[in-house]
C-alpha cells in the first residue's frame, strides 16, 4: 500500500519551515531514484554497479544504504513501484473525498479510513473510501 506521509500538504500545516521542506524534497527525490533504479535493473538491464552508481550520483545517502535499496530492488521487481502506486491511489482519494465533502471534509477521520482498512489491495481501499464519502454525504443532510 501507499504512505500517507508521502504527501502532506502546506495547507494541512506541513513544512512551515525549510528544514522540513528540505526533508519532505528529499524523500520525493529518493522515491524517484528508487523507481528509475528499479525499471533500470528490471526493464533495461543495469547490472548492480550500475544501479549503484546511479544512486550514488542522485543522492546524499551512504554507501551502506544504498547497497541496501539496490539489493532489495534485485531481489523484488516492483517494489519500489507498488509505494508510489499506493501514494497516487491515495491521493486521488483524498481529492476525490475533499471535493465531495467540500468544507466539511477533516483529514483525521479520513486517514482513520484509510488506516483503518490495514493491507488491502486498492480496489477494496477505493471502495471503503467511496462508502465512507457516500456516509458522511447522508449524514450532512
Amino acid at each position: 500500500m501507499g504512505s500517507l506521509r508521502g504527501k502532506p500538504r502546506r495547507r494541512d500545516g506541513f513544512y512551515d519551515n525549510p528544514y522540513s521542506r528540505f526533508g519532505q524534497l528529499n524523500y520525493e527525490m529518493w522515491r524517484a531514484i528508487r523507481l528509475v533504479v528499479d525499471t533500470g535493473i528490471h526493464d533495461f538491464g543495469w547490472s548492480r554497479a550500475r544501479a549503484i552508481d546511479f544512486f550514488k550520483q542522485n543522492s546524499a545517502e551512504n554507501d551502506h544504504d544504498i547497497d541496501v535499496e539496490i539489493d532489495r530492488y534485485i531481489m523484488t521487481p516492483g517494489y519500489a513501484l507498488a509505494y508510489k502506486v499506493g501514494q497516487l491511489k491515495i491521493a486521488e482519494l483524498r481529492t476525490r473525498a475533499e471535493q465531495k465533502l467540500g468544507d466539511e471534509f477533516d483529514i483525521r477521520p479520513f486517514h482513520d479510513v484509510v488506516l483503518g482498512a490495514g493491507a488491502v489491495p486498492l480496489d477494496v481501499l477505493e471502495r471503503r473510501v467511496n462508502e465512507w464519502i457516500d456516509a458522511q454525504s447522508i449524514s450532512e443532510n
